[in-house]
């Protein structure tokens, strides 16, 4: 059936009506009710229009007056209804508030188009009548249609709330995690069923039907991807819930945080991956072009291969960092002379957060290929090396008791590890080294400038006399020896 024939059944129809409902309204109110106002419009039809929308807006007020009344019993047996029952009373309640204003839209979009269709039936100019008639029905599909995505938003917020209290009542882990993603899918997709549903329905060409069926798809993939990025999201949360980088000993959490963190980024990669390759199968020429493609895979793949050969070992490169972890997130390293922390693990590059916070970028096979120096490998504890140089004549044990005076008040020092040795005895002076431990690089790199620095200060004070000196022996010249250019007096 065309769209054109089913208008012309549309307005044979509502000419019928109004014509049925005038012949006893005629007999009520007078023959006037008859009379044209103005091209073919009759009072007739104008107050069967005005009917049309009174009993709408009754149908609102007793709608409204319905929800209200069941939402002030609730509340008023609340007290005393049981938990549970009283729960479901509470959610039920939401659920009726949340339709209120989207069925209010509906009815009220119905009903105004109802009552314009009995007017523009009515005229007298039926080619500008059957257009007006067109473009109204073509508005009440769209507002059918936005009145339905509505609906279902507001009842899938109201889903994800619940679903959200539910969680935190159960008390597990998972439904933690689940449970919350849960709700947000359903937030997300409920809308989408109606646009799925009511897209066929819209009065348009088959040509922009076809528009709006891609696009629905487009939505709905883009969707489900979206649902996938909050699973791996979730899950991420899930696992990493119970440690954290910040703690005195995170071993376990770096290895643990590099895993989550290289296989997040592997899944996101895949899915958009699959998401960009579904989106690009909605539409028919694409997915020739594809075909084509994968006919001359032959050739194509042997030179994809050779060009792709440093990326997959970029790729696979990192897969072995994840598993085999020679660094993890946080971890203290030295590259290229440079002292700095693991910041971020990606599929192809790390970065490393210099110590004057700089970012020195590596590509991550630089891990795999070059020797580094990687200082919380096993265990963030640490030495801290000091040295001094002083002159033979220093007596070395009140050195080592200020050495002990300092480490007891010092806040860096960990009580485990404290040694002042002489490591070399060299041409003008003695070479002290001091070695002292602390909790991580950090504290470390703090107690050796304060155990250098107040060291320092105790000799200046204490012994300057046996601070490092040049030596030099001189001697007086023989008799008679005359200082070269001397002339003697005569």
């Amino acid at each position: 059936m065309t769209v054109s024939t089913t208008h012309a059944a549309t307005d044979t129809g509502v000419r019928d009506w109004v014509a049925g409902a005038a012949t006893g309204l005629a007999a009520i109110v007078g023959p006037w009710i008859n009379d044209e106002i103005a091209f073919g419009i009759r009072w007739r039809t104008l107050a069967a229009s005005i009917a049309v929308l009174v009993l709408v807006g009754v149908a609102d007020a007793i709608l409204r007056w319905l929800v209200r009344r069941k939402i002030r019993r609730d509340e008023a047996t609340a007290e005393t209804t049981p938990g549970r029952l009283r729960e479901a009373r509470y959610w039920l309640g939401r659920a009726l508030r949340a339709t209120v204003p989207p069925l209010e839209l509906l009815l009220w979009i119905h009903g105004v188009h109802a009552a314009l269709a009995i007017v523009l039936a009515a005229l007298s100019v039926r080619e500008e009548a059957a257009v007006a008639l067109a473009a109204l029905s073509a508005v009440r599909g769209v507002g059918t249609l936005a009145g339905m995505f509505w609906l279902l938003y507001r009842l899938g917020r109201v889903l994800e709330d619940w679903l959200g209290r539910l969680s935190v009542r159960t008390g597990s882990a998972w439904d933690l995690v689940l449970i919350p993603l849960a709700g947000k899918t359903a937030r997300l997709t409920l809308p989408l069923v109606a646009l799925i549903l009511g897209v066929p329905a819209l009065p348009v060409s088959a040509d922009l039907e076809l528009v709006f069926k891609n696009a629905v798809s487009l939505v709905l993939i883009g969707t489900v991807a979206l649902v996938l990025l909050q699973l791996v999201n979730a899950a991420e949360a899930f696992f990493l819930r119970h440690y954290r980088l910040d703690a005195r000993d995170n071993l376990q959490a770096r290895k643990i945080y590099t895993q989550v963190t290289v296989l997040k980024k592997v899944a996101i990669v895949i899915i958009g991956i699959f998401t960009m390759a579904s989106m690009l199968m909605v539409f028919d020429s694409v997915r020739q072009f594809g075909t084509s493609i994968l006919a001359s895979a032959g050739i194509a793949g042997i030179i994809i291969g050779f060009a792709a050969q440093r990326s997959i070992a970029t790729l696979l490169a990192g897969f072995q960092i994840a598993f085999t972890q020679p660094i993890r997130i946080d971890d203290v390293v030295i590259v290229e002379n440079e002292w700095g922390r693991i910041e971020d693990i990606t599929l192809t590059y790390v970065t490393v957060r210099i110590w004057d916070m700089r970012r020195l970028i590596l590509p991550i096979t630089y891990f795999i290929e070059r020797p580094f120096q990687n200082w919380t490998r096993t265990s963030s504890e640490i030495l801290g090396t000091v040295f001094l140089y002083v002159d033979y004549t220093m007596p070395l044990q009140p050195l080592r008791e200020e050495l002990d005076r300092i480490l007891e008040a010092s806040k860096a020092w960990d009580r485990k590890v404290k040694v002042l040795q002489v490591t070399a005895a060299k041409e003008h002076t003695l070479e002290l080294r001091v070695l002292a431990s602390a909790a991580d690089a950090s504290l470390a790199w703090d107690l050796r400038c304060e155990i250098r620095e107040k060291l320092v200060t105790f000799v200046q004070q204490h012994y300057p006399e046996h601070l490092p000196r040049m030596r030099a022996e001189l001697q007086p010249s023989p008799a008679g020896d005359q200082a070269p250019g001397h002339q003697p007096s005569r």
